[in-house]
């Protein structure tokens, strides 16, 4: 596996590289919940980061051609609970945002609080459409809750994929800097989240987003 965590006073760091394009698949997901679980009860604040040029591709291809068929609804139930994870932490969790996101990776990116992203020639959004993917629950409630409601129809029924520029308008980020800056801007962010009351945060950030949350958990076990 090839996620780490490093914490360092208040703010843990998880970063997910495997070299090439952070593909996700059921023993990448148990590794991940298991290390984001590792952080958010040793820090009070996440950073999750991805290698440079990458945050996440999606789900691994390779084993969709080889599992696919007959785990779907295991991927997608793991997925679902995955995403409740990372959506529902009472921690604030920060997405340093290197890179593409597409797919998968971009449903993960919006279930972090606040999301920092690189300029460059990257692409933000969900090509299910494209691929002849019907989409989940989660892929469908996730954005819309995090995108601008005007855009939804392009962004999910039309596979749009975005710019960065262009991905801070729709909602996939929050934030659009330099990329040599935006490890460095999570840090800053992180460190803010983390003076918040604890307490407080996790209480009002599960008020906001139980709607959200209960459609996606009702969904596991349906696929």
């Amino acid at each position: 596996m090839n996620i780490t965590v490093k914490i360092d006073g208040d703010i843990a760091y998880l970063t997910m590289d495997d070299g090439k394009a952070n593909a996700i698949n059921p023993d990448w997901m148990t590794d991940f919940v298991a290390k984001f679980e590792e952080a958010e009860s040793g820090a009070k604040a996440v950073i999750l980061s991805g290698r440079e040029g990458v945050f996440s591709g999606g789900f691994d291809l390779k084993w969709l051609a080889a599992e696919g068929a007959a785990r779907s609804g295991e991927l997608l139930d793991q997925a679902s609970k995955m995403l409740i994870k990372v959506y529902g932490s009472r921690v604030p969790v920060i997405a340093a945002c290197n890179g593409h996101a597409i797919a998968m990776g971009a449903f993960l990116l919006l279930a972090c609080d606040t999301r920092i992203g690189a300029k460059g020639s990257f692409r933000y959004g969900a090509n299910e459409t494209i691929n002849n993917m019907n989409l989940p629950v989660f892929a469908v409630e996730l954005p819309k809750a995090r995108l601008d409601s005007r855009k939804l129809t392009q962004a999910l029924i039309q596979s749009q994929l975005y710019e960065p520029a262009e991905a801070l308008d729709v909602g996939y980020i929050d934030m659009l800097v330099d990329p040599e800056l935006v490890l460095k801007t999570a840090k800053e962010q992180a460190e803010l989240l983390s003076k918040l009351p604890g307490r407080a945060y996790g209480a009002n950030k599960l008020a906001v987003r139980k709607p959200t949350l209960d459609l996606i958990e009702a969904a596991i076990g349906t696929y």
